[in-house]
């Protein structure tokens, strides 16, 4: 069993990092790693645009190159052993942009090989296409116009624009507009790949994912779509406006648009299509957004596609006080600060869906002020609870986020990331690969789960609460047959199943339901011989569980918290858990530096490097707490 003094030493060990380690404005700072999409899409913009700074240029293209497999390829997680061709094309592509590597250099022959391979271009997403076509290296699908008067559909309809979800908005217009003009630019540095380059126009039908289903439903798309094309030549250009405006409002003041390194970058090429210059202030402004986002780890430097600060912040000063560091110790107070700060005050999206709630919610980014969700909120509002019962400035912005988080809460009884019921079913047909992950938002496991869990324990909210009672149902009824839950923003099914068990005790569900023991038996049959737990990447991509060779930090604190809620500390699993976890030597750099985050399956996995910090020292922090509860049952 672990002793006392190994557990003490280990939070103690945390507390030490973590209270030298805080930025001056009482936030953490942590790289937010994710795919090697940002890194290679920010390469051939600022080539494209003859954007002059060198040295973040050269340091991209190490960065890509250190990262190949030796045989040329390039994966998006340590276990994907056939590669992935995608991630493949990016970095070839931006390293042939680059101009510090010939193609004809063993690694980008070894890389052509793969792709060719692989089917070329054939099963490339259609992001990574469209990339390509608007730098001229593929061409735009004939016939294709998407009708702009789509966004000037009033939100009383069934189908509109903001049926879609934020994340597929805010992308999705800028890569529609700059598509539907047809837009291509291309610099000195656009080099000449032909096992790439397309010179005929391609039919839209290639830059699709087709299935029985999205042929089905895509003739109604289709006849939706052509009674909006025939509408007179006014509506289009308000149609066009609406879009320009739609992007130039979100634009945070870093000159990001929400924030988002991505979205960012296709807004700069829309922008270009309707005929702005490279040398307006708004471009200009977007590209040092861009640049404020490099991160540098202990062994690269990478692009960020946003910060991940106020996630981190919240989840660090929780974690802190739930180990025992008061709310009035200068280092939480300090991040408590900086919390408040960042609470969104403005109407904004989120309000089309929930038009009487007022504004409380807090985002990811340091920078967001546009985009609020419901992960970010109920991690603030954690941060804020001791304090809140103490300083009234604390209690009333507690209360309005509570609200606010409450006021969330879908029709269907459950949360999703970002808006209120924004699930059309329907909309998942489009026939784009990651439809169902990323055109709508609808309820899942992990957010329903962390949102009663903070209502459960730090609101006192239980399962005779109304709302309550209808989230419960939710979770009950999305929970998979072998007893687990899937978690949409995290690898994966240990992520959910946590959340959910997690929520499920604090409102009160006993330890007796069926669902809690089928979830703890899925535990605990899922344990590595080495006592942690670790869940592949995979999982997502074929919405079953893959295990991993190897245990991860994360995923190991996630289990054990899981099981604490509802197990004896002093179990096996338990025991055999925390001496796995509060030993950071047994840990392989694979284990260390594995992806545990998830943005979109199959094409973007997040590396947080706050999470080897965080969420060990949540499960070293709720176990000293249940020890100390089970020695106390004993006299």
């Amino acid at each position: 069993m672990v002793t006392n003094s190994e557990l003490q030493a280990f939070i103690d060990e945390k507390i030490k990092k973590l209270r030298s380690s805080q930025q001056h404005n009482g936030s953490w700072k942590y790289c937010f790693e994710g795919s090697l999409l940002t890194d290679a899409f920010v390469l051939i913009f600022l080539r494209t645009i003859d954007d002059k700074d060198e040295n973040l240029i050269k340091t991209i293209t190490n960065r890509l190159l250190s990262i190949q497999e030796k045989n040329g390829l390039w994966k998006l997680y340590q276990d994907e052993t056939q590669g992935n061709v995608t991630a493949t094309v990016q970095a070839y592509a931006a390293l042939a942009y680059s101009g510090y590597i010939s193609l004809e250099d063993d690694k980008m022959k070894k890389a052509e090989q793969f792709i060719k391979k692989n089917g070329g271009m054939k099963h490339v997403h259609f992001m990574t296409k469209w990339m390509l076509a608007v730098n001229g290296l593929y061409q735009w699908p004939v016939l294709f116009y998407f009708p702009f008067p789509f966004l000037l559909v009033p939100t009383s309809f069934p189908i509109n624009f903001y049926s879609f979800s934020i994340y597929a908005r805010i992308h999705f217009v800028p890569m529609l507009l700059t598509a539907n003009k047809k837009y291509q630019i291309t610099s000195k540095w656009t080099p000449s790949i032909p096992f790439i380059t397309v010179k005929n126009p391609t039919s839209y039908t290639e830059w699709l994912s087709w299935d029985r289903d999205h042929q089905k439903y895509l003739q109604w798309f289709k006849q939706e779509f052509t009674k909006l094309s025939q509408l007179p030549a006014y509506f289009h250009r308000l149609g066009y406006q609406a879009a320009e405006q739609y992007m130039l409002k979100r634009i945070e003041k870093d000159g990001t648009l929400f924030s988002y390194t991505s979205a960012t970058i296709f807004m700069v090429y829309a922008l270009l299509a309707i005929g702005y210059k490279k040398d307006s202030p708004v471009i200009k402004n977007a590209v040092k957004g861009i640049k404020s986002l490099v991160c540098e780890t202990e062994n690269s430097t990478i692009i960020e596609n946003s910060t991940s600060t106020v996630w981190d912040t919240a989840l660090l000063s929780y974690s802190l006080q739930e180990s025992g560091i008061s709310f009035n110790d200068p280092m939480i107070q300090k991040a408590n600060s900086y919390l408040l700060k960042k609470q969104h005050t403005k109407k904004a999206d989120w309000s089309v869906h929930a038009p009487g709630v007022r504004p409380g919610g807090w985002g990811f980014s340091n920078i967001n002020t546009n985009n609020p969700d419901n992960d970010d909120t109920s991690a603030a509002l954690r941060s804020l609870t001791r304090a809140a019962y103490q300083y009234e400035k604390e209690n009333s912005a507690w209360r309005l986020g509570a609200q606010y988080l409450l006021s969330m809460q879908n029709r269907d009884g459950g949360w999703g990331a970002f808006e209120k019921n924004v699930d059309q079913t329907l909309l998942t047909f489009i026939p784009i690969e990651n439809a169902e992950d990323a055109v709508i938002d609808p309820s899942t496991p992990d957010l329903t789960g962390r949102a009663i869990e903070f209502l459960g324990n730090y609101a006192g909210l239980k399962e005779d609460h109304p709302q309550i009672k209808e989230a419960i149902k939710w979770l009950i009824n999305n929970q998979n047959s072998n007893g687990s839950w899937y978690g949409r923003w995290g690898i994966c099914y240990i992520y959910g199943t946590w959340a959910a068990l997690t929520g499920l005790s604090a409102v009160g569900v006993s330890h007796l339901h069926p669902s809690i023991k089928k979830a703890k038996e899925w535990l605990k049959s899922i344990q590595n011989p080495d006592g942690g737990w670790g869940e592949s990447c995979k999982s997502a991509e074929i919405k079953s569980y893959v295990p991993l060779k190897f245990s991860t930090p994360s995923q190991t604190a996630w289990a054990i918290d899981a099981l604490l809620t509802n197990e004896s500390p002093k179990s096996t699993d338990i025991d055999r858990g925390m001496k796995k976890l509060t030993n950071p030597s047994s840990f392989s750099k694979a284990a260390l530096t594995y992806p545990t985050g998830l943005g979109l399956p199959g094409q973007y996995y997040i590396y947080y490097h706050s999470y080897n910090d965080i969420f060990p020292l949540l499960a070293a922090a709720h176990y000293k707490a249940k020890i100390a509860v089970s020695d106390l049952s004993t006299i």
